[in-house]
C-alpha cells in the first residue's frame, strides 16, 4: 500500500501513555508499521513509551517483538523492514503518570529531540484522562507558544452518561483547546464511512433522493460474533449502549443525516455532524420505554464452542442487569428527516459480525406488474453501505427477469473496496493517525457533539437504570424477539445479518 499523493506527516514525538498495553501491540504499532511502509510517516517520528511497568526500552520491544510475530503483522518483507526501521526510533519511560516525575522527564526528551512537536496518546483507562490532561498542561506540555504543536488523542469512552461527559470536556478543556484534543472513534478511519460522504455529495442521482420524500427508513446495526470474553468487569459497568450507541452508532448517523457542509475543511463538517445529533429527538422515559429494548444472551452454541450465559461470565455479577444487546426506535427532527425512523442495533454474541447501515427507499406509488407470490409489492430499492467486515456498497433494484412473461425480479449492483482497490492489511486507525500528525480534526468528535449524542440516550439510561432485566436472546441469533417487535409495529423487517456482501441476501 502507497500513498505517493500524500505528503508525509511533519516530524513529531508520539507519547503513548500505556504503552505496555493491549491496545498499543494490538493496534497502536501495527498503525505506525503499516504507516511507515506506506510513506504517511518519515523517520522523522519518534515513538515514547510511558508506562507504569519498570524497565527500560528493551522490555518494551522485546514484548512488542514477541507480539508482532505471533499475531502476524510483521508477516511480509515490507513489514519487518518497516518495524525494523521503527523500533530504532521507540523509547520508554517507567513511572506513575499521576506524578510530576514522569512529565518532567518528558519535557526533557521533547527538549533534546528533533522536533518539538508532539502528540499525546491516552491508551488508558478512561478515568485517567482528566488526570494526564492536567499533568501534561502543569507541565508545560500542552503549550504551543512555541510554534510547536502539542495534540491530546483520546479513544471513547468519552463519560458514561451526560453529566459525566460534560465534566470530562470541561476537565479536558480547562487545560487545552478544543483545537488540541482528537477524540477518537475507529469507526471513522473506516474507508466506508468516510465513503458516506462522497457517496452521498458527489452524486446527484443519490443525493437527490437523500430526504423523507424517497426515503422509508433507516437501518444501523452493529453486529458482533465475539462475546464479552475476559472484558467481564470493563463491560458489566458500561453495557452495549453506553459502548456502542452515543459513539460508533450515532457517528454513522450523524454522517447519513447530515446536510451538505458549505465546504470539506473540518469545522464545517463537525458543524453538520453536531446538528444532526443535537436534532436527535428527546423522548421521555415512558417514550423510551416504547422506542428501545435490550437484551442479554444466555448459554448456548457459538461458533463451534459451547458458550456460557453473559451472567456467567468472569467479573459478571450473577444478577446482572446489564445488557449485551440493544435497539432504538429514533428521529432526527429536520425538515429533511421529519418522519423519518431510524433503527439502531448493537449486540455481541449475535449471528455474525456485521456493520452495515441499510438505506430503504419508499414503495413506487403505483406498480403495474403481475404480483411476485405472495407479496403484493415489489420489494424496495436499498442501499447499503457494509462497514465491515467486507467493505462495500450494494444497491438493489427490481429488473424484468428473462422470458416472455412479464415478471421482476430483484438484483443486486454491488462494491466492494477488495475487489477495486488495494486496502492492504490496515487497521482503520492509519486514517486517523495520519490527520492527528498533520492537524486535521474531520474524523474527530467535537465536545459538543459527544454531549448532543449522550443527552439523546440519558432518557434509555435512566429508565433503565430504575430495574428490569434485559431480555434473553440465543447465541448466534439476530437477538432478542423484543428487537424484531419494535420494528414490527411499525411494519417492517431488520435487514438480514450476515456479515457478508449485502447484494447476495435474500
Amino acid at each position: 500500500m502507497t500513498t505517493p499523493d500524500v505528503a508525509p506527516a511533519p516530524p513529531l514525538t508520539f507519547v503513548i501513555f500505556g504503552a505496555t498495553g493491549d491496545l498499543t501491540r494490538r493496534l497502536l504499532i501495527p498503525t505506525l508499521i503499516n504507516m511507515t511502509r506506506s510513506g504517511l510517516v518519515g523517520e522523522d517520528l519518534h515513538i515514547l513509551g510511558v508506562g507504569i511497568e519498570t524497565g527500560g526500552v528493551d522490555m518494551l520491544l522485546e514484548r512488542l517483538d514477541a507480539f508482532l510475530k505471533t499475531s502476524g503483522d510483521i508477516d511480509d518483507l515490507e513489514r519487518r523492514d518497516a518495524w525494523q526501521s521503527l523500533r530504532k526510533r521507540v523509547s520508554y519511560i517507567s513511572g506513575d503518570f499521576t506524578q510530576n516525575a514522569v512529565y518532567r522527564e518528558i519535557a526533557n526528551y521533547l527538549s533534546h529531540a528533533q522536533s518539538a512537536n508532539a502528540a499525546f496518546y491516552f491508551a488508558v483507562p478512561p478515568s485517567f484522562f482528566g488526570d494526564i490532561a492536567e499533568k501534561l498542561s502543569e507541565n508545560g506540555l500542552t503549550d504551543e507558544t512555541t510554534g510547536a504543536f502539542r495534540r491530546i488523542a483520546i479513544e471513547k469512552p468519552f463519560g458514561r452518561d451526560l453529566a459525566s461527559a460534560q465534566a470530562l470536556n470541561a476537565r479536558l478543556l480547562n487545560h487545552a483547546d478544543e483545537s488540541q484534543i482528537y477524540r477518537i472513534d475507529h469507526f471513522l478511519g473506516k474507508e466506508t464511512v468516510q465513503n458516506i460522504m462522497t457517496t452521498r455529495f458527489a452524486n446527484m442521482m443519490i443525493e437527490a433522493l437523500w430526504n423523507n420524500n424517497y426515503i422509508d427508513h433507516v437501518q444501523i446495526t452493529a453486529a458482533e460474533l465475539v462475546d464479552v470474553g475476559l472484558r467481564g468487569k470493563f463491560y458489566d459497568a458500561t453495557g452495549a449502549l453506553r459502548d456502542m450507541v452515543p459513539n460508533h452508532l450515532f457517528q454513522l448517523l450523524a454522517m447519513v443525516a447530515m446536510e451538505p457542509p458549505n465546504s470539506f475543511d473540518a469545522e464545517s463538517i463537525r458543524n453538520e455532524k453536531a446538528k444532526v445529533l443535537k436534532a436527535l429527538r428527546h423522548y421521555s422515559q415512558e417514550e423510551a420505554a416504547k422506542n428501545g429494548v435490550r437484551g442479554a444472551y444466555t448459554a448456548g452454541p457459538l461458533n463451534g464452542r459451547d458458550l456460557h450465559a453473559y451472567t456467567q461470565t468472569a467479573d459478571v455479577a450473577p444478577d446482572s442487569d446489564t445488557e449485551t444487546f440493544v435497539a432504538l426506535k429514533l428521529f432526527v427532527d429536520t425538515w429533511r428527516w421529519a418522519g423519518v425512523p431510524f433503527y439502531l442495533r448493537t449486540g455481541k454474541a449475535m449471528k455474525a459480525r456485521d456493520t452495515e447501515v441499510v438505506i430503504t427507499f419508499r414503495q413506487v406509488p403505483f406498480a403495474q406488474f403481475p404480483r411476485q407470490g405472495s407479496s403484493p409489492e415489489l420489494p424496495p430499492n436499498r442501499l447499503i453501505i457494509q462497514v465491515q467486515p467486507d467493505e462495500g456498497l450494494d444497491m438493489e433494484i427490481s429488473i424484468k427477469s428473462p422470458g416472455l412473461v412479464l415478471k421482476t425480479a430483484p438484483v443486486s449492483l454491488d462494491f466492494r473496496y477488495a475487489d477495486n482497490f488495494d486496502i492492504g492489511k490496515q487497521t482503520g486507525y492509519e486514517s486517523l493517525f495520519y490527520e492527528l500528525f498533520v492537524g486535521d480534526q474531520t474524523l474527530f468528535q467535537r465536545a459538543d457533539g459527544i454531549e448532543a449524542g449522550w443527552a439523546a440516550v440519558q432518557p434509555f439510561l435512566d429508565l433503565w437504570a430504575e430495574g428490569g432485566k434485559p431480555d434473553p436472546y440465543a447465541p448466534g441469533s439476530t437477538g432478542p424477539a423484543c428487537a424484531d417487535e419494535l420494528i414490527g409495529r411499525d411494519g417492517r423487517k431488520w435487514h438480514q445479518i450476515d456479515g457478508t456482501s449485502s447484494g447476495r441476501r435474500v
